[in-house]
């Protein structure tokens, strides 16, 4: 946990997903703090801690504000500790597109890669940003051709590596 507002704990993935959900042209064309204080006063906003009338006032003009969570937690939040793929696995990245916080690059969604590494398990950070607490998953290093994610823009050899949670993942079809 970062810290509190009023009955709100903030934990790392609401505060990441806070800074994420900046509009883009704003998140671009500001510095790199400026995200921090949208993401921190875009918090207290929701917690009911600030209003956006008093940040106006107090700022003497607009104050921009990331756009609202529109995430939802999934169905399963079972902890997991024990990995089920193993170095040398072929895996395919399962491609969906869920409201709200995901740490899957959309990318790799839809493509087929290898184990590389098993990093243990870690909490996940798309469920700690909409408020499901602490849930731990395996996690993986996953190597992808850029052929695989890029098609005739990749070059033979070349290749990118991935860290995705097992719960991103299905077996290679």
């Amino acid at each position: 946990m970062i810290g509190s507002l009023g009955t709100l704990s903030i934990n790392g993935g609401m505060f990441r997903h806070s800074i994420e959900r900046m509009d883009p042209a704003h998140y671009l064309s500001s510095p790199y703090f400026e995200h921090w204080l949208t993401g921190v006063t875009t918090l207290a906003v929701e917690a009911g801690a600030a209003s956006v009338d008093e940040l106006e006032r107090r700022a003497g003009g607009r104050f921009p504000l990331s756009r609202p969570d529109r995430g939802l937690l999934p169905d399963d939040l079972t902890p997991r500790k024990e990995p089920r793929y193993a170095v040398g696995d072929e895996v395919r990245v399962r491609e969906w597109h869920p409201p709200g916080h995901t740490r899957a690059p959309r990318y790799v969604q839809g493509k087929r890669g290898t184990i590389v590494r098993f990093d243990g398990a870690h909490n996940v950070s798309d469920i700690e940003a909409h408020g499901g607490g602490f849930v731990t998953d395996p996690v993986y290093s996953v190597r992808f051709a850029s052929r695989e994610l890029w098609g005739e823009a990749g070059t033979d050899g070349d290749v990118i590596h991935v860290d995705l949670f097992e719960r991103y993942l299905e077996d290679s079809q």
